[in-house]
């Protein structure tokens, strides 16, 4: 028999990279307070993707009730944070049975809770604050799913979705294993790869080769492409930002620092606020992009300079 939401128990796998550390610990120690929460694992401080494959692995492998004896069974959770904590969510949605969402208020831990049956918070080691993250963790753990929640004006949800909350879980937990959805399309092993699949790209018109689309605004989050052999002038932002490669490889010069960076398949980067950088493109790339406030650029060289400082650039490191 199903137990009322104040009923349930928790099991909880916690980890965090360095910019997640702080926040990281602050919830742990909240969580380790909470009436609902059992036992809190905290697994450390690693780099963002291990750190989320950790927990992810955990909650894959830990049975919902580990103590048949208690009453109710534990259920497994994971918190995984990282500076923006995108990157601790797109790791962690690598692994079958995993629902990270990042959730930067209370009101959006209600939302996932509710229609996507969330069981990784992330959270941003940068941006929230320790009571932010607690009010978060308290709601996610408080919000059984398809219950009312904002996005459904806190009203019960109409009969045709909660006919569709009914099998939705049978028909997320089959496409990993190559099943398809209700509407009859395949998806891949990766949320964020699920996600690009629907995406309409606009040119970046003053960058030859580049595709954006904005998923988010102010802070701005965007999903990019490049055509292999694209060059990025040097350029800079008002803002600083977090970059994720999902595939690819590219090289990045920060002439500000006068260090440069390549990039591949998972590697993470970050631009502080009006650091001068250029970039060229060896593959296709693609990648997730958040800065800190609204998207803009400043171009600082055109294209033909950029070209030419790149290749003199490779060709003295050879």
């Amino acid at each position: 028999m199903a137990t009322a939401a104040d009923d349930r128990r928790f099991k909880i796998f916690a980890s965090a990279d360095g910019f997640g550390e702080a926040l990281k610990d602050a919830v742990v120690s909240h969580l380790r307070a909470h009436p609902s929460v059992a036992e809190v694992v905290d697994l450390g401080v690693d780099k963002y993707y291990a750190a989320a494959a950790a927990v992810a692995r955990s909650i894959t492998t830990t049975k919902t009730n580990p103590n048949p004896t208690s009453s109710p069974p534990l259920e497994p959770r994971g918190v995984v944070v990282c500076g923006t904590g995108a990157g601790v969510a797109i790791f962690a949605n690598k692994y079958p049975g995993v629902y990270a969402t990042h959730c930067a208020t209370p009101a959006d831990a209600i939302n996932t809770r509710s229609i996507n049956a969330c069981n990784v918070l992330a959270l941003s080691g940068i941006s929230t604050s320790p009571s932010t993250a607690a009010a978060i963790a308290d709601a996610w753990l408080s919000t059984p799913f398809r219950s009312p929640c904002p996005a459904s004006g806190d009203s019960p949800w109409p009969d045709d979705i909660q006919s569709f909350f009914d099998s939705a879980p049978a028909e997320m937990a089959a496409i990993p294993e190559g099943e398809k959805s209700g509407s009859g399309s395949g998806f891949g092993d990766c949320a964020i790869c699920c996600l690009r699949k629907g995406m309409e790209f606009e040119p970046v018109g003053i960058m030859p080769g580049g595709e954006m689309r904005i998923v988010r605004e102010s802070p701005t989050s965007a999903y990019v492409r490049f055509k292999a052999g694209s060059v990025e002038p040097a350029h800079h932002h008002t803002f600083g930002h977090d970059l994720v490669v999902i595939k690819g490889k590219k090289k990045v010069w920060n002439l500000t620092k006068e260090e440069s960076y390549d990039l591949v398949d998972g590697d993470f980067l970050f631009t502080p606020a009006g650091d001068v950088h250029r970039v060229k493109y060896f593959e296709d790339t693609e990648f997730f992009i958040r800065w800190d406030g609204q998207w803009d650029i400043f171009l600082d060289e055109g294209l033909d300079a950029a070209r030419s400082a790149i290749d003199n650039e490779l060709a003295n490191a050879k």
